[in-house]
């Protein structure tokens, strides 16, 4: 038996749910899912330019589940591009996460943990989860 699958962390849900083909009524169209933690590894490593390492680290995840979320995005997205679907945006294992913040308590982090401009983020608990530990 499969062990459970671990949240992933998400930083940020995209802010539209759906994309189609412009001039398609969405009746006509097959949707093509993608779950909240693919559009997260597309946004990190595509958008944002973080090495798959980096990326995994934040989501809290290995770096080969990481590229096994990575690949199924990417075809996921050719294929609704490549053959005209809609891209619809919902489901997944994932918890939201603010930059900054604990990913344990939620709780703002002060700055020796947090995010600064040029450093790599973590998803390390803050002093207080640390310490339950």
């Amino acid at each position: 038996m499969a062990r459970p699958t671990k949240d992933r962390i998400i930083e940020k849900l995209p802010e539209i749910r759906l994309f189609k083909p412009a001039g398609v009524p969405g009746h006509q169209l097959e949707t093509v899912e993608m779950t909240m933690e693919e559009v997260e590894a597309l946004r990190l490593k595509d958008v944002e330019g973080l090495t798959q390492a980096e990326a995994a680290e934040i989501m809290n995840v290995s770096r080969p589940t990481f590229q096994r979320v990575l690949t199924s995005a990417r075809k996921k997205a050719a294929e609704a591009l490549t053959c005209g679907k809609a891209i619809k945006f919902e489901g997944g294992d994932y918890r939201l996460v603010r930059p900054g913040h604990c990913p344990e308590c939620g709780k703002k982090m002060r700055r020796g943990r947090a995010h600064r401009h040029g450093e790599r983020r973590r998803t390390e608990p803050c002093s207080d989860c640390d310490d339950k530990e």
